[in-house]
């Protein structure tokens, strides 16, 4: 187990404020604070290897608790351990066996060609000349970017200068990854290529990734487990191929007629959620499947017939209204 995570917690305070001058004078004398839970109460482990999607809606407390786990942030409660340090200890040891990537930020110098940047986290991290020169050889290899090395950060596309963000992130081998939207912006091809790259590097380095993503491809491609929050409280944990056994067993019925067949007659079957006269797509209880396919046979003009899991994109968010953890 590398990551140990207890009840942990982090509310923060703000206050509450009316538009309109006469209230701004007012906040001045008199201000209303209110708490903001925006991670309660969360419990998981990790294993070493393990890639883990972190997932929930925005403001659910997916970067914050990333941010307590690499000690930027301290909490308000609870207990966590990642490589067996305190991450807001902050110890050196521990920031050097650790990553942080997150779509929105750079680590990067935007003025400056990325071979700069990546020197100066060599020096950082104290990293050997050799042992340098030959990660550095590997990775860039790996992502196909040796020819933007010396090119202004500024001058590269979002996905080259996503890939550089996260060889500037892998330079000192570290064991553990935190992954905040690293395709956000991105191209489709893109988004594949850091894909097929994280994959690549996991397999090889044995490295831990959390990650976090709105984007379903990444979270199916790339990982076997998911941990879903909402409202800064944990609702799923365990594997992505089960979310549709916890969602109520529901699957997707496809018909296709050769002739026009009215909605109000479909209804009887389950939930309509596509239809167009021809097709349709209903939502049943998996375990009236059969029923319900013998029904459409004998009363509908049918000529093709399928069952679908529900998309895993709307399962997860039947999760995020979960009140409590499942899984």
């Amino acid at each position: 187990m590398v990551i140990h995570v207890d009840q942990l917690s982090k509310s923060f305070d703000y206050y509450k404020k009316e538009t309109g001058i006469r209230n701004s004078v007012k906040n001045l004398f008199h201000r209303e604070k209110l708490t903001k839970d925006a991670v309660n109460k969360v419990s998981f482990d990790i294993n070493e290897g393990e890639m883990v999607a972190f997932l929930g809606p925005n403001g659910a407390g997916k970067t914050t608790t990333l941010k307590m786990l690499s000690g930027i942030l301290y909490p308000s409660g609870g207990s966590a351990e990642v490589l067996g340090y305190t991450p807001w200890d902050r110890k050196n040891d521990f920031k050097k066996q650790f990553s942080i990537v997150m779509g929105q930020k750079n680590q990067l110098w935007l003025d400056l060609p990325a071979s700069d940047s990546l020197y100066l986290n060599k020096c950082i991290y104290e990293i050997g000349d050799q042992k340098y020169k030959d990660t550095l050889d590997e990775l860039v290899t790996l992502m196909d970017v040796r020819h933007l090395l010396h090119v202004q950060v500024r001058r590269l596309s979002l996905g080259e200068r996503m890939k550089m963000e996260l060889i500037a992130a892998l330079l000192h081998r570290p064991r553990i990854i935190f992954l905040d939207e690293p395709t956000i912006g991105l191209d489709l091809v893109s988004q594949k290529n850091i894909r097929e790259f994280l994959k690549a590097y996991n397999h090889e380095f044995r490295t831990t990734l959390l990650l976090t993503s709105h984007y379903m491809k990444d979270i199916e491609d790339l990982c076997k487990r998911t941990i879903v929050i909402n409202q800064g409280k944990l609702v799923y944990d365990g594997e992505i191929r089960k979310i549709n056994e916890v969602m109520n067993e529901k699957k997707r019925m496809k018909l296709t007629f050769s002739a026009i067949v009215e909605r109000k007659d479909l209804a009887v079957m389950g939930s309509i959620k596509e239809y167009s006269g021809h097709e349709v797509i209903l939502e049943v209880e998996r375990t009236k499947f059969k029923e319900y396919s013998r029904m459409a046979m004998d009363h509908f003009p049918v000529i093709d017939l399928n069952l679908e899991d529900i998309p895993l994109e709307e399962a997860i968010a039947r999760l995020y209204e979960q009140p409590e953890p499942q899984g």
